[in-house]
């Protein structure tokens, strides 16, 4: 089997060459000698001081630090690479970088695909990764490459769903994390504690769960919003957060943006739907249904 190419040895790009130095043989470029010293000692692994080494590799993967650099490189590999053979983006770029990329090599007859990486270097090398890809992949040494980066490969659909997701993850992840040190810092000043607040965000109905369990995954996904618990309602314990946070001298961000959505769900007439209800105001914002 031919070698893979793979252009940027960063720190996950190392990672990447040494995953893929398990199972192929590997021809690795990275415009900075010293990171390409880091992985020459590997066997499997030769390095390149130019993209242009890598042409007519059958696969390439990319592990690039910025998406303006992703694209430049896959301009210069539209010209060296030939028709079938494929581009593996891991690089964390944005949906429409990933279809500028497709359309790019699109024109020379290479397939691209975006695999974001989920998981973190460690995983990577260990092979615990897990990979969020977009089309399906071109071709048996592509789907080989795949299966040697990821131990789990998560499929989206189209160009730039991959990435897409991982968007989404870490979004989700970081702005969580914001109210989870907002919640933090609430339960040490009043006595509850940062284990007993662990333990109960944690439970399947616990504060952290059970809104993607349940009010996402059972009454967005379907659009059902009676009984439950009131939006209303929902607002009121939002208003005790705040006064509580403000006797005690904690501040909230998130949870202070978070209030101002019960507030609009209020005054749109949401007030006697279940809390899930406001979800519908972003449906009304980009004309788009979650449900079925």
């Amino acid at each position: 089997m031919a070698p893979v190419g793979l252009c940027g040895l960063g720190q996950m790009g190392a990672a990447v060459a040494e995953r893929l130095a398990t199972a192929h043989r590997v021809v690795a470029h990275d415009p900075d000698p010293e990171r390409r010293e880091l992985v020459a000692s590997q066997p499997e692994i030769t390095t390149a001081d130019s993209v242009g080494a890598l042409a007519d590799l059958p696969v390439v993967v990319l592990s690039l630090p910025r998406p303006a650099v992703s694209r430049a490189v896959c301009r210069e590999l539209a010209a060296s690479l030939g028709p079938g053979s494929t581009v593996v983006e891991t690089s964390t770029v944005l949906p429409g970088d990933a279809l500028d990329c497709a359309r790019d090599l699109a024109e020379a007859g290479v397939h691209y695909l975006d695999a974001a990486i989920l998981s973190g270097v460690g995983q990577m090398r260990e092979g615990r990764a897990t990979l969020l890809v977009g089309p399906p992949a071109a071709g048996e040494q592509a789907e080989a490459v795949l299966a040697t980066l990821g131990a789990s490969v998560e499929r989206f659909g189209g160009v730039g769903a991959g990435m897409a997701a991982k968007v989404i993850n870490n979004q989700v992840a970081h702005a969580v994390m914001v109210v989870l040190a907002e919640a933090t810092a609430l339960a040490s000043v009043s006595g509850v504690g940062l284990e007993r607040m662990v333990d109960l965000l944690a439970k399947p109905d616990g504060g952290l769960r059970r809104p993607l369990t349940h009010r996402v995954a059972e009454r967005v996904a379907h659009s059902d919003y009676d009984g439950g618990m009131p939006t209303d309602a929902a607002r009121k314990d939002s208003v005790l957060a705040l006064e509580m946070a403000q006797q005690l001298g904690v501040p909230l961000f998130a949870t202070q943006a978070a209030h101002t959505v019960y507030d609009l769900a209020v005054a749109a007439g949401l007030g006697r739907d279940d809390y899930a209800a406001v979800a519908t105001l972003w449906e009304q914002w980009t004309g788009v249904s979650f449900g079925d």
